[in-house]
Formats: C-alpha cells, sequence, structure tokens
C-alpha cells in the first residue's frame, strides 16, 4: 500500500508551530544584553557593584544624595542597562536596576516599594525607565506622589492612558529622532499629560533599542549614531537633569 499523504493542514500546522519556536527563540537572543564590558560589573575606587535576585546596584564610596531606581524595557535583560547606570553611578548616584518578574515592569513596577528602597528620607530619588520601563515609571509616579523626586521617562510615547500634568516633580523625557517603537509623533502628541515644564531632549539619529546594550527589537529604524554615542549623550542629558 502506498503511505497516505499527509493533509496540507498538518504540514501547515507544522510549520507554524517550527516558525514560531524560532521566532520565540530569535527574540529571547535579540532581548538578552550583548557587548556588556566585565568592567562594569565590578567594584573600582568609584563604584561598589552588588548583584542579587531582585536587582544590581551601584553605590558610590563618595557621599551621595541622589538615588536613581531603572526600570528595563519589556522582554530586555536588565543587564543590558548596566552601562548606562554604571557611569550614572562614577559620577555619584546610587543606582538600581531593577530585575522584573518575567522580565515585564508591567508585572513588577512596586517592586522598589515593596523592597523598602525608599526608606531613607535623606535622600533625593528619581524614578527612570526604558520603553515599557519608562510607562510603568510613569504609573508608578502617579500612584505615589510623594515617593518620586524626579521622573525620567526615556523613549516612551506615555504617560498616555494616565495624566501626569498636574504632577509637581521635575520630568525629563528622552527620546530619538529613529525610534520606530516610539515615534517622534507619537511622543509629541501625548505632550499634555506632562506638566508645561517638562524638559524634552530629542537625540538626533538615536533609535529605540540602542539606549541599551542589546539586539534589534522589532519595529525599530536604524540609528545613525553609534550605540556609544547614543550613550554618552543620554548620560550627560539625565545628569545635567539631576543635578
Amino acid at each position: 500500500m502506498k503511505p497516505k499523504k499527509r493533509p496540507i493542514r498538518n504540514i501547515l500546522r507544522t510549520v507554524w508551530v517550527a516558525g514560531g519556536l524560532f521566532f520565540t527563540a530569535w527574540l529571547f537572543y535579540s532581548y538578552q544584553s550583548h557587548n556588556v564590558d566585565v568592567r562594569f560589573l565590578q567594584d573600582s575606587r568609584q563604584t561598589n557593584v552588588d548583584e542579587t535576585s531582585d536587582f544590581y546596584v551601584f553605590t558610590p564610596t563618595a557621599a551621595f544624595k541622589d538615588v536613581l531606581i531603572f526600570y528595563p524595557g519589556a522582554m530586555v535583560d536588565p543587564k543590558a542597562y548596566v552601562p548606562l547606570c554604571r557611569s550614572l553611578a562614577d559620577n555619584n548616584v546610587k543606582v538600581y536596576v531593577i530585575k522584573m518578574p518575567f522580565r515585564l515592569a508591567s508585572k513588577g513596577y512596586t517592586k522598589p516599594k515593596a523592597l523598602g528602597l525608599f526608606a531613607d528620607t535623606s535622600k533625593t530619588y528619581i524614578l527612570a525607565g526604558h520603553s515599557q520601563g519608562a510607562k510603568m515609571a510613569a504609573q508608578f509616579v502617579y500612584e505615589n506622589p510623594a515617593l518620586i523626586d524626579k521622573l525620567i521617562l526615556i523613549a516612551t510615547s506615555h504617560p498616555r492612558d494616565i495624566s501626569l500634568a498636574n504632577s509637581k516633580i521635575p520630568i525629563l523625557k528622552i527620546y530619538g529622532s529613529s525610534d520606530g517603537v516610539a515615534d517622534e509623533e507619537a511622543i509629541l502628541n501625548n505632550k499634555a499629560k506632562l506638566p508645561a515644564s517638562t524638559k524634552f531632549v530629542r537625540l538626533a539619529g538615536a533609535n529605540h533599542a540602542q539606549f541599551g546594550y542589546y539586539g534589534f527589537q522589532l519595529g525599530d529604524n536604524t540609528a545613525t549614531i553609534s550605540r556609544e554615542q547614543q550613550q554618552i549623550e543620554t548620560r550627560s542629558t539625565m545628569l545635567e537633569f539631576l543635578r
């Protein structure tokens, strides 16, 4: 007997499943951290480094006033933000990079409060985030206005579903002209959801993914500046805002 031909739907199902598995594997690899120098995670005369199951923390060895808490973008390995956050710590800012459940800030944006990271009332607390991390940082400020002294939103069109227009804290929004995920038009369309005093900084040639050290992000555009240059401009903009 001749073997029966497999129905076309079985073949399509196999292709669909295989394609899904390949896409998931590619996505996981792309959102992993890439090219993060091991020295960023080593102690120096300026900064002590520690890692727990909840965060990376970079603590200046000198006396400091500012404590910055950073929320990663959705699905992005938190290690991808270590270079930026370590460079801030080397400029006398204590920085936490929060490890979110399932790598989703939407699932863990209240984590710093639960961990008691705002306990020292003598410090100035800055909440920052990239992409979905920035969206949830805005949400945290909306829900806990008395805990945060300054807010930094990076590469996000949010707040969109809430309004911080009446917030009294200083707010900085950084975005890239070549960002295909949080494009300039969408960002400016939601400008009214932030206070009139909000500082908007446009980085020419910057895209979405180069705010961290990870791979290509779906929907993003190609940057016309290097990742290193984008990181330098981001850091200097943040430090200027803090000081």
